[in-house]
């Protein structure tokens, strides 16, 4: 039953507030819908006060990638070469959202054609982390993240392709997830179509277990969307976890990460013993399957691209436009011998988790790093994509995989602990965040950014 006790007009004027007194400092929105946002709220109050049907995110704000569709908004890509012009057509996730109340108040940042996993495009110049404001708060989702992290709106939509949901989340403090390949589902297709996600940026994981509940289920536009009645993600938050079998991979067998956060995912991992799971350590799991990755990726973003390359290439990223001329100079037999070894990567992963409910490891290597560089000072030698060495591996294998926060850095910095769950295994995801949440309550850590905002 509603309470009545908010306005959902009083509630989109605080939205619209806090967005203008930040933006200046952070840079999230490369789109403000504030006219249609007020008015979609002025809705949503209309139907409450009318006794009205209303859905579970009515009057509720949130906002969209610009990298998805939102009908009447421009999709820019983050790019000033991009083709697309105003949606005609919102995408199925934003029409689901909108079909359960929630009022979108913008498009937010990401790197161009989310071929970065840092905030920065030529379109939109640095978007900047709450946490520090001379620190990146990764990408490509990255003013969905900062602006969630900045208390904005209480979740936004991200898209991940090699860990854009999750790479963000863990520089900025949140929960972030990508379901299983397939759960929620994508029009118009995706450049890079076997490898795309829609997944929730949020301040708690119920918060993004609803989110997804709502975006998922099929839709004839995307062949590839899953027909199987979605989970109940919301009720699996108060499943426990005591008895769940665990391992955790502090480098996957090749990832390098700092010490600090070693440490402080360790800790994390050391909850869920004391939570009643049985965790097995497991250094060595899987070689880096970074080139795999990222022939299936930038070979589909290159040839999507390929005239612009030749005709605009002055107004690329040119850490983009070089990683897509490598792509596209890649042989066909090259591109099909990493493709069936991506099959192979995949059934390795399936017989791994005959033995496990749930693997775990560092998120990142690193913490935030300063904003306007492609590649952290620590990782020397890694290009501007390979050094997130422990995201793009699960959306080869199409796994579920989120990640939520798990403390801090000397400097006040977020650290973030990924959770990976065997095929269509989301519930394993929300029962386990939401345990560790539980122990370890993370949604009243708020950055002070503003003190320093000057």
């Amino acid at each position: 039953m509603l309470s009545k006790q908010f306005s959902p007009v009083e509630l989109m004027k605080q939205t619209l507030g806090r967005l203008e007194r930040v933006e200046p400092a952070l840079n999230c929105f490369v789109s403000v819908m504030a006219d249609e946002a007020m008015e979609s709220a002025k809705r949503a109050e209309k139907a409450i006060m009318a006794g009205d049907a209303v859905g579970s995110l009515h009057g509720i704000p949130i906002s969209i990638k610009d990298l998805v569709d939102v009908k009447g908004v421009k999709t820019s890509f983050g790019s000033q070469v991009s083709r697309a012009g105003v949606a005609k057509d919102d995408a199925p996730c934003v029409e689901r959202i909108r079909a359960a109340g929630a009022c979108i108040v913008g498009k937010t940042t990401t790197s161009e054609f989310g071929c970065k996993p840092i905030g920065d495009s030529p379109l939109t110049g640095i978007t900047r982390n709450p946490w520090n404001l001379s620190k990146t708060p990764g990408g490509s989702s990255c003013g969905a993240a900062s602006s969630v992290a900045a208390g904005v709106t209480p979740f936004a939509v991200g898209t991940d392709g090699g860990g854009s949901v999750r790479i963000p989340a863990s520089f900025t403090g949140l929960f972030g997830l990508k379901a299983q390949f397939g759960r929620v589902p994508i029009f118009p297709a995706s450049a890079t179509p076997t490898l795309a996600h829609v997944g929730p940026l949020s301040r708690t994981v119920r918060d993004g277990a609803l989110l997804l509940e709502i975006m998922s289920g099929f839709d004839f536009r995307d062949c590839g969307s899953l027909r199987e009645r979605v989970p109940d993600y919301v009720g699996a938050c108060e499943m426990p976890v005591k008895g769940m079998r665990v391992a955790w991979s502090p480098t996957l067998g090749y990832a390098t990460p700092s010490a600090e956060v070693i440490q402080i995912t360790e800790a994390a991992v050391d909850t869920f013993r004391q939570l009643g799971c049985e965790v097995v350590t497991v250094e060595r799991l899987i070689e880096d399957p970074f080139d795999l990755w990222s022939t299936e990726f930038y070979t589909g973003v290159a040839t999507r691209l390929r005239d612009m390359l030749l005709t605009k290439r002055e107004l690329f990223d040119p850490a983009v436009a070089g990683l897509l001329d490598e792509s596209l100079n890649l042989s066909i037999e090259k591109y099909y011998a990493n493709v069936f070894k991506r099959y192979e990567l995949r059934d390795k992963m399936r017989v791994f988790f005959d033995k496990f409910d749930l693997l775990l490891t560092p998120t990142l290597p690193v913490v935030a790093f300063d904003a306007g560089i492609n590649v952290p000072p620590e990782l020397p030698g890694r290009n501007v994509f390979s050094w997130v060495s422990y995201t793009y591996p699960f959306n080869l294998t199409g796994q579920p995989t989120a990640s939520v926060p798990c403390g801090f850095t000397a400097d006040n910095l977020p650290v973030g602990l990924q959770l990976v769950a065997r095929c269509n295994g989301e519930t394993d995801l929300f029962r386990a965040a939401a345990a560790y949440e539980a122990a370890h309550p993370w949604a009243h850590s708020r950055p002070s950014f503003e003190h320093n905002a000057q």
